[in-house]
């Protein structure tokens, strides 16, 4: 009883899916395609995520935990997320690691507001876990928008292809946690003189320093810089 009660909440709460399809699009990345009636027509803006109800233990005992939407079509019934393994046994990596077709998963509808604006320009500024988000948001823009940024991953093999070409930087066994390597890469991009519109995802404390080197070097207004923490050691939900 108790566990069918659990069930309809869950029911109620979630919408229900399956996955269908599983690819690796980069060294560490996995591609999973979800499938099931609840996304036919399903609203989506590029950019927004859903969150994955993860765990065997029922309403109590699963854990939510945020995938950015690599792709959806309303047609397909189904839409594709990216995850990164990391490693380690965190509930997000873990799950990306061991999905596979016949799964079933419940998960929210598209939501978030990290999404791209109008705007003199695009600036976007991230790791891996960002990229997701960066190519549906790049693949979105408007013909001819000018888009500039920055992309870190460990090492060549790592990137994930993106529809725009972005500056790649490899950290090569450095910390993805507080990057110097991807706040240089910034600061060594050519950009137009005055503020567009920034995309900072990924790991929190290295978009607090992007948004620091925007707002005291380069003299950007905050409101011109739009943020999206993904990840950070140690934070429980960000794990």
């Amino acid at each position: 009883m108790r566990r069918s009660v659990a069930r309809r909440l869950l029911d109620r709460m979630f919408l229900a899916g399956e996955v269908v399809e599983v690819e690796e699009v980069a060294a560490r990345m996995r591609r999973v395609r979800i499938g099931g009636e609840a996304l036919a027509g399903l609203d989506w803006t590029p950019g927004q995520h859903v969150r994955l109800f993860i765990g065997d233990g029922g309403l109590l005992g699963g854990v939510l935990r945020t995938y950015s939407i690599w792709r959806h079509d309303p047609t397909w019934e189904a839409l594709d997320l990216i995850g990164y393994d990391h490693g380690g046994d965190s509930p997000g990596a873990s799950w990306i690691r061991a999905a596979e077709p016949g799964m079933e998963i419940s998960f929210t509808r598209p939501d978030g507001s990290f999404v791209t604006q109008e705007a003199r320009y695009h600036l976007f500024a991230g790791e891996e876990t960002a990229s997701v988000a960066f190519g549906a948001m790049l693949r979105a823009l408007p013909e001819g928008a000018a888009a500039y940024g920055a992309v870190e991953a460990e090492g060549p093999g790592d990137h994930l292809e993106l529809p725009k070409e972005l500056v790649k930087v490899c950290r090569g066994g450095r910390p993805a946690a507080r990057s110097e390597v991807l706040v240089d890469a910034v600061r060594e991009l050519d950009l137009p003189d005055g503020p567009g519109v920034a995309y900072l995802a990924g790991e929190a404390r290295t978009i607090q320093a992007i948004r620091a080197h925007l707002v005291n070097e380069r003299g950007w207004q905050r409101r011109d810089v739009r943020t999206k923490p993904f990840w950070t050691p140690g934070r429980k939900g960000l794990d």
